[in-house]
């Protein structure tokens, strides 16, 4: 998905059938549904984190901003980047 069709309205959230842990402050994920391992980061597994319950792209930057002094634009384009690699993963739902 290009991240371009993320509609920063709409609210994104974990998909159940990972495990995930945390290893020396990153987060490290097997998908059970595709047998395969994610090293999602620090910075990827605090917005994994964010995302057990369903959120927009909007509140996931301002909780970032509000933690990291990191450009909005900036922000905004790394986290849609990011959730659009989950998203081709199947690792996360989009909620309208």
């Amino acid at each position: 998905m290009n991240i371009n069709q993320l509609e920063t309205k709409s609210l994104y959230s974990q998909n159940p059938g990972n495990i995930v842990s945390d290893m020396d402050g990153e987060k490290v994920m097997l998908s059970v549904s595709n047998g395969k391992y994610y090293n999602l980061g620090e910075l990827g597994g605090q917005i994994w984190e964010l995302m057990k319950e369903p959120i927009t792209i909007q509140e996931l930057v301002t909780t970032l901003q509000s933690q990291y002094n990191v450009d909005p634009t900036d922000c905004k384009e790394h986290v849609t980047d990011f959730l659009s690699q989950l998203l081709e993963q199947g690792l996360v739902s989009i909620h309208s």
